[in-house]
């Protein structure tokens, strides 16, 4: 299964923010929608970084109450590791793994244009061993 297989069952919104957006705005549209990470575009919604709960609790350990008051490009997370709908999604599990993210955005043509989560490639995977299984269950049993 490719990026585009997951983006196909989820839908293509995200939410993003422009990069002048206060962490505290952040923080109320992560919790407001239930999301682990924003993305931060440009006007052309173009990826700069990336801020999530864990950036949060960073920001907050090292600064204090008062980052909530910055902007997020004072404390995105970048350069960010994107991927496109062609991508496995045994490659993003492994990108993910590999760099101890959770969020990974799709961008085709330099431009935002959905996100995967880890909780999305997990049940995609799931989705497919599922399948196999069927599969080998009803070929033992027409067997």
């Amino acid at each position: 299964m490719s990026v585009a297989g997951i983006l196909k069952g989820k839908g293509r919104t995200v939410l993003s923010v422009l990069p002048d957006r206060t962490v505290f705005e952040v923080v109320r549209l992560l919790h407001a929608n239930r999301i682990g990470a924003v993305v931060v575009v440009d006007e052309q919604h173009r990826v700069l970084g990336i801020v999530s709960e864990r950036d949060i609790v960073r920001i907050l350990a090292q600064r204090g109450p008062a980052s909530l008051d910055e902007t997020v490009a004072d404390h995105m997370t970048r350069p960010v590791s994107t991927c496109s709908e062609h991508h496995s999604i045994d490659w993003v599990m492994e990108e993910m793994t590999q760099h101890r993210f959770r969020h990974v955005p799709v961008t085709e043509k330099e431009r935002l244009v959905g996100i995967v989560s880890i909780g999305d490639v997990v049940k995609a995977k799931l989705e497919v061993a599922e399948a196999e299984a069927a599969q080998m269950r009803q070929y033992f049993a027409a067997s």
